[in-house]
This record gives C-alpha cells, structure tokens and sequence, in this order.
C-alpha cells in the first residue's frame, strides 16, 4: 500500500486529539477501546514515542520481533521505518500520546 498523511480514515478510535503540530514534528493523543488498535505500519522518516496516560497498551514490532506492555507514565520509542502494530493490553479504554519526529510524518499501511 502506498504512504498516506493522514490515516485517521484507515481505523477508528474512540477518540483522537493533536496536542502540537509544527514542520517535522507533532503530539497526538488516542484513546482505544479494548477491541480497537492501529493497524500493522510503518513511518518512512519520523519515529514514533508513546507516552501512556491511562489503562494499557502493547505494541508488537517486527524487524526484528519484540513486542512491550507500557502502563501509565511508561514511555516507548520506535525508530523509522519499523513497522508495527498497537492494541489495547487491558479490560478498559487506554489513552495514550504519540510523539512523532522529527522528519516528515506518513503512515504506511502493511498487510
């Protein structure tokens, strides 16, 4: 699939918010559902920091394959180009920001 800039029309969340936005760099923030997630992806240029504000979530990386558990106040970072794949990792919403930068943002969709 080809690169997008924006991907909030590729899966639903329960709500989104964009704290910052400024060229090649920008905070958002997700809630997910238990049932919801961002689907398997990648960013050509900027990595992806996520910050946990409430509930849990998992992130599942491939290249190589690893994949963590981040609960409030717990941070992680994902270099460019790696792709993968958030969930909600508890019974309840999660709620968490993604820092992106810096570079230009895409979403690269995989299958």
């Amino acid at each position: 699939m080809e690169a997008v800039k924006d991907a909030s029309h590729l899966y639903e969340v329960e709500r989104r918010a964009r704290h910052a936005e400024r060229p090649g760099f920008r905070i958002n923030e997700l809630q997910i559902s238990p049932t919801q997630k961002v689907p398997w992806h990648y960013h050509s240029n900027v990595g992806d920091t996520f910050y946990v504000l409430e509930g849990r979530i998992r992130v599942f990386m491939r290249d190589p394959k690893q994949d963590v558990t981040l609960g409030p106040g717990e941070t992680f970072a994902i270099p460019p180009r790696r792709p993968h794949l958030v969930t909600n990792a508890g019974e309840t919403s999660a709620t968490f920001l993604i820092m992106q930068g810096i570079g230009e943002y895409d979403f690269v969709p995989l299958t």
